[in-house]
């Protein structure tokens, strides 16, 4: 017998048959941990746990909660303790490169009490990286071969450290790099087709409803009663707000995926007779989210119209979302940042005595900024944005956050006022958001 073969029977001895997870059983909860002093102190975003926790979402499994910790022993030993009390399944990133730093691999031999056994699989993998690169195997990189001896290797096909799977005490601890393109190939290719082999998770189904034009306090009264009609039927409400949007994720859990969708799709319907008129869009979970953007470039693609925009308190924002869309070059003709008073004058046309007398931030402006540019460029649409961003600006009756948004078609100018608040940022956001929903509503006319 081997070395390891030694090892892991000594191992497997001193435990309880009962202690390890058994075939059919049916499991969902799941911990994420990162390991990183880069993390924690802002240097990286923790995009990994992002995307294992909607991976693992869509294979109906429960992230309990997600954890970051230091480059430190001590840390890392207590966030396992802590992680197995809530979990049954312990998903760990980062610390497993070759350098002292990274200390994961030595730190879990520590927890689970063993040595280090040398795979000859995990090595190749390492050598394979190498001459990819037409470059020996260091002896420090030699090493990423070294893995825990109770370990069951998860290999790495696109770096040179191995993942690391365990059964212990009734739970599964699964390591990976914390390279990102690394970790997604185990947990898409390895970790989640092992997962479900061994194990029956529940179906998890969650549907988002797109709204724009409302507050979350105001929309969570107007559907203060449709909400509470969710318990019944084991559906969780989320309120996701963003400048000028909120999204409503209803979430629920169970075994006939069906029925779950049926259930979901009838409250969304109920919903829909409630707040029909904020209501935009839908994301299917798991998909690419579709933006207002991208939902205004179909629109404006499919019935071969054109836009423009002439911006000023936006700068140029509402140009970058809808210029973000690939392939906007096909309906998207240009701007005008009428930043200053000479630039609305000069290039938009707006007569000097009409700013002076009712102010750049005002509806007779910024409609003749939404004309003015779309017979400049010839476009079938426009928008046009005149605002008070802040923080500074602001009068008695034209406060920080007042917007004037209009619209022009070929047969009309329409045009909106809005009081956003006092964040610039936030106001710059909500006010391309709004003016991109109002261009949506008018494009759904030609439908």
């Amino acid at each position: 017998m081997s070395r390891y073969g030694k090892l892991r029977k000594e191992f497997m001895q001193k435990k309880n048959v009962n202690d390890t997870l058994s075939f059919g059983e049916v499991r969902g909860e799941v911990e994420i941990i990162t390991i990183g002093d880069e993390i924690l102190i802002g240097q990286i975003v923790d995009t990994n746990s992002a995307f294992i926790g909607q991976l693992l979402n869509m294979n109906g499994m429960s992230v309990k909660q997600i954890s970051s910790v230091s480059d430190d022993r001590g840390h890392i030993l207590a966030a396992l303790d802590e992680a197995k009390k809530r979990a049954d399944i312990i998903l760990i990133t980062g610390g497993l490169g070759p350098t002292k730093d990274d200390i994961t691999k030595k730190t879990l031999c520590e927890y689970f009490k063993t040595s280090t056994r040398f795979d000859e699989e995990a090595y190749q993998d390492v050598v394979n990286i190498f001459a990819t690169y037409g470059k020996e195997v260091t002896p420090i990189n030699r090493l990423q071969a070294e893995v825990p001896a109770i370990c069951e290797v998860i290999r790495n096909k696109n770096g040179t450290a191995p993942g690391m799977w365990f059964n212990v005490d009734g739970k599964i601890f699964i390591s990976m790099p914390g390279v990102p393109y690394e970790m997604k190939a185990m947990m898409k290719e390895q970790v989640i087709p092992k997962l479900r082999s061994q194990f029956k998770f529940p179906v998890i189904v969650h549907k988002t409803v797109l709204t724009q034009g409302i507050g979350e306090s105001t929309l969570s009264e107007m559907i203060s009663g449709w909400e509470d009609s969710l318990g019944a039927h084991n559906i969780k409400l989320a309120y996701l707000p963003s400048p000028g949007m909120v999204r409503l994720r209803l979430s629920t859990k169970g075994s006939n995926e069906h029925e779950l969708n049926a259930i979901t799709d009838k409250k969304i319907e109920e919903l829909k007779h409630i707040i029909s008129e904020y209501i935009y869009g839908y994301e299917v979970y798991g998909e690419e989210k579709e933006t207002l953007e991208m939902m205004v470039g179909q629109m404006l693609l499919k019935n071969k119209k054109t836009v423009s925009t002439a911006e000023s308190c936006t700068g140029g924002y509402i140009s970058h979302l809808i210029t973000k869309v690939a392939g906007s070059s096909a309906y998207y003709i240009g701007s005008v940042i009428s930043y200053a008073y000479e630039i609305k004058e000069s290039e938009l046309g707006v007569p000097h005595e009409v700013i002076m007398k009712h102010g750049a931030v005002s509806q007779p402006v910024v409609e003749q900024m939404a004309k003015a540019i779309r017979e400049r460029y010839k476009t079938d649409y426009s928008i046009s944005a005149s605002g008070i961003a802040g923080p500074g600006g602001g009068t008695t009756d034209k406060p920080v956050g007042t917007v004037w948004i209009a619209i022009a078609t070929p047969e009309k100018v329409i045009s909106e006022k809005f009081l956003f608040g006092n964040n610039r940022e936030r106001n710059i956001q909500k006010t391309a958001n709004a003016a991109l929903n109002m261009l949506r509503k008018e494009l759904e006319h030609l439908a």
